[in-house]
């Protein structure tokens, strides 16, 4: 269970930011105890592969918070995002964790199962977020995209470590995942509706 829920927070984190995941656990990785990656995913605490998705990260930083731009990213990181939880859910379920003593007998004979998952996960994250930042950006004339950038950011370290560190709690964060999607998706109608009230009508 626990193994099952470390995977799902941090894919769920890579729906946010795809870089966010991969990063924390490869530092947690190489500067911790508090994470033993598999040797099949020890590659992520590889030096060069946490420069690389430093620098990944950053750009993706900047990008996110630019309106127009950040729906430009959002194009490119629908592979990216997903990608990224596959490979977040394979390394976190399959990791020995302060939390997780026996990793070995999570979808042990089944090695694609998690990643598929993860793509899952990830992809449905992304979808909201994709979804709800026009509405943001409409709303507020471009000035929410980086309030709404940088809380999306620190949800995805957030749920990250809570994903490594507390597992259950991931609970929480999907909770609130699912409220804040349901709110979003709940304006929309409402803009629509009013918008379809307001619109003038034929006759004849």
């Amino acid at each position: 269970m626990l193994e099952a829920l470390t995977g799902t927070g941090l894919a769920a984190s890579a729906g946010l930011n795809a870089y966010i995941p991969l990063l924390v656990m490869g530092l947690l990785a190489r500067f911790s105890s508090l994470i033993d990656l598999p040797s099949g995913w020890s590659w992520l605490s590889n030096g060069w592969v946490l420069v690389i998705l430093g620098i990944l990260l950053a750009v993706e930083v900047v990008a996110d918070k630019v309106p127009v731009v950040d729906h430009v990213n959002d194009v490119v990181q629908t592979v990216v995002r997903p990608t990224a939880g596959g490979l977040a859910f394979g390394a976190g379920s399959s990791s020995q964790t302060v939390t997780v003593s026996d990793p070995g007998s999570f979808f042990s004979s089944h090695q694609w199962v998690p990643v598929a998952a993860g793509v899952l996960i990830a992809l449905c994250v992304h979808g909201f977020k994709a979804a709800a930042r026009p509405v943001v950006n409409v709303s507020t004339a471009g000035f929410g995209a980086p309030v709404a950038s940088t809380v999306e950011d620190i949800g995805s370290v957030l749920m990250s470590v809570l994903a490594v560190l507390m597992p259950v709690l991931v609970l929480v964060g999907l909770g609130l995942l699912g409220w804040a999607a349901f709110a979003v998706m709940r304006r929309r109608r409402r803009k629509r509706l009013i918008a379809a009230s307001g619109a003038p009508h034929s006759f004849g």
